[in-house]
């Protein structure tokens, strides 16, 4: 008898439902706001009080929380040494970064507020790849890892300040991962001139939600952003969790059949399923849609038939901005206050034919619109190095902003004639043939660059408005809406260069 009631037990045991596993190791957390960025024109109005709240919420959920401001690369290296010392298996481990991040060789990096960041190569030297803090996170051993990134904004450091490539790249993490972008891969957002960012906002509201999975939670608050922001954001998730996590301790144990529907908009649509492990495309972007559409890779309308519509005659630009003045001294003197223009003047003093800080200096110059003293130092660079591609390129660009487009137009072409297919002189010079009214040629040149970047949304915006005055007004408008919905600055952009 003791046997058969054993055997019934064992069956009993067999067939029983089995509770789902959730994460209970200790949990830790690097909350970082990083938003005093020398090289950029103002410091970011979110980044810091979005950390701090961050970590309250954290905090309040039972996460051992280190809170880091405006750090620079050696305190960001210390930083994550902290937490990494501090995890265990089966730990928790959480990153929250909101700040400037740059993407290069399809992975992201998170810049710290001291980085010198001129080429590429100084990105993977200044900044810290997220898929290398995931891995080292997971190397030691924890069973969650969790981040959630801040960054898709238009910083200083992707143009320097031709060469561009928008927002973050997808990031290939370990098994137990779950990733958060505030927008879509490779676009960016616009300041909302708020002190708090939309995405953190909508993610706290969703972590203070009872009763959800972690996977849930940020699910639900990329149907919050999208819909609050009418399409023109749209994180990304990317989860590899083999284990339930829920943000609130305990929380998921009464883990309801479906998710309660979100309270902030009027017949809100239902949250999306649990994200695959690899990231699924935003949705195309339709012209007729009465919101901006989520970003997604523009793809080229058929090219018109000329017969069909036939193009005005070139006319000069509908909006001429008037060369700016050579900089008043007050200008000279409080750019030479300028930390890295200082620092660049120094090395010139200790050695004028230093071609590569004459370079970098003239970015600078370039970038805070003293621009007559740019096209000096890329000169200077040139007379001492002949060959330097980029500083043709950057200064056929400076040239065009100006209104000397003749000269503007020889530069890229040497920059062209040295490298072919060089996709940020193609860009260039398609931006002089539009100033100058040459919408064919302008289009030529935006389609090149298309062709080798898909994503350049400055040719994908130029080419919309060169089709515009070349007749195409409907396939004009598509590249005009699918630029703005990549990078929503891109219009103040085309304004600050003379172009409407």
């Amino acid at each position: 008898m003791k046997i058969r009631l054993a055997l019934l037990l064992i069956l009993i045991l067999s067939i029983a439902p089995v509770a789902p596993s959730f994460a209970a190791g200790e949990r830790f957390a690097l909350v970082i706001g990083n938003a005093k960025y020398p090289d950029a024109e103002a410091p970011l109005k979110e980044p810091i009080n979005d950390a701090r709240e961050v970590a309250d919420e954290l905090k309040r959920n039972g996460f051992n929380v280190d809170v880091g401001e405006n750090l620079t690369g050696e305190q960001m290296r210390r930083a994550f040494d902290r937490l990494y010392g501090k995890i265990k298996p089966g730990s928790v481990a959480l990153i929250f970064f909101s700040g400037f991040g740059v993407q290069s060789s399809r992975q992201s990096y998170l810049i710290p507020v001291d980085a010198q960041i001129w080429a590429e190569a100084d990105v993977r030297r200044d900044g810290f790849s997220l898929e290398t803090v995931l891995g080292e996170v997971n190397s030691r051993g924890a069973g969650v890892k969790i981040a959630l990134v801040d960054a898709s904004r238009r910083n200083p450091f992707e143009r320097r300040f031709r060469s561009f490539s928008a927002g973050l790249a997808p990031v290939i993490a370990p098994n137990g991962t779950l990733v958060m972008y505030s927008a879509a891969l490779s676009s960016v957002i616009s300041d909302n001139g708020s002190d708090r960012s939309l995405f953190v906002r909508e993610l706290l509201k969703e972590i203070r939600t009872p009763d959800l999975m972690a996977e849930e939670t940020l699910n639900r608050t990329r149907v919050g952003v999208t819909r609050a922001s009418r399409g023109e954001q749209v994180p990304w998730i990317s989860s590899s969790l083999a284990e339930d996590f829920s943000f609130i301790p305990g929380g998921a144990a009464a883990r309801p059949s479906s998710p309660p529907p979100v309270a902030t908009a009027p017949a809100p649509p239902p949250p999306p399923a649990k994200p695959a492990a690899t990231p699924a495309p935003a949705p195309p972007p339709q012209v007729a849609a009465p919101a901006p559409p989520p970003p997604t890779p523009p793809v080229a309308p058929p090219k018109p038939v000329e017969a069909a519509i036939p193009p005005p005659a070139p006319k000069p630009v509908e909006v001429a901005v008037p060369p700016p003045a050579k900089p008043a001294e007050t200008t000279v003197a409080a750019l030479a206050d300028d930390p890295t223009i200082k620092t660049l003047t120094g090395r010139l003093s200790d050695n004028p034919d230093d071609a590569a800080a004459l370079y970098r200096r003239g970015q600078v110059y370039a970038s805070k619109g003293a621009y007559e003293l740019a096209i000096k130092d890329f000169s200077n660079s040139l007379r001492l190095n002949p060959k330097d591609v980029e500083a043709y390129n950057n200064r056929c660009w400076v040239r065009t902003v100006i209104g000397d487009l003749q000269a503007a137009l020889k530069d890229c072409n040497e920059a062209l004639r040295l490298r072919p297919n060089f996709v940020d002189a193609l860009d260039s010079r398609g931006l002089v043939n539009l100033k100058s009214g040459q919408t064919k040629n302008a289009i030529a040149d935006f389609d090149a660059a298309l062709k080798i970047n898909p994503r350049l949304t400055s040719s994908l915006y130029g080419r919309g408005l060169a089709k515009k005055r070349n007749g195409s007004i409907s396939e004009g408008d598509l590249d005009i809406n699918n630029a703005k919905a990549m990078d929503p600055n891109i219009v103040k952009e085309f304004a600050d260069y003379g172009v409407q």
